[in-house]
């Protein structure tokens, strides 16, 4: 049985201009009606930046550091996106303002054990 090709769009060769283009050229190849994906250099090290669209509360920006030899691995394109899909988990994770576990002593619900 042949093998499907992927879409053209997801694993078209980009161009390798240098590390910070590379990653940005990447994240235009995403799209969400939430999230607005961007990248910087810091310290010589590349950071994804992911930031909620028209946000109404005020919620922290995420930074993702790219480790450079994800940046060079033949397969950068997949790397990035499983190294995104699990910013995007911690980020969500991140943006609870209360879970069982903050719980205060005060609570009496906690001490209820509900």
């Amino acid at each position: 049985m042949p093998r499907l090709a992927a879409p053209p769009e997801y694993n078209e060769p980009v161009a390798d201009s240098n590390s910070l283009q590379k990653v940005l050229d990447h994240l235009r190849l995403y799209d969400h009606p939430l999230l607005a994906f961007s990248a910087r250099e810091n310290s010589g090290a590349i950071e994804v930046l992911i930031d909620l669209k028209n946000s109404t509360v005020p919620v922290h920006t995420y930074v993702l550091p790219i480790h450079p030899r994800d940046l060079d691995h033949p397969q950068f394109a997949w790397h990035l996106q499983r190294q995104l899909y699990d910013g995007l988990h911690d980020y969500f994770i991140e943006m609870f303002t209360h879970t069982p576990q903050s719980r205060s002593a005060h609570d009496p619900m906690a001490k209820e054990g509900i």
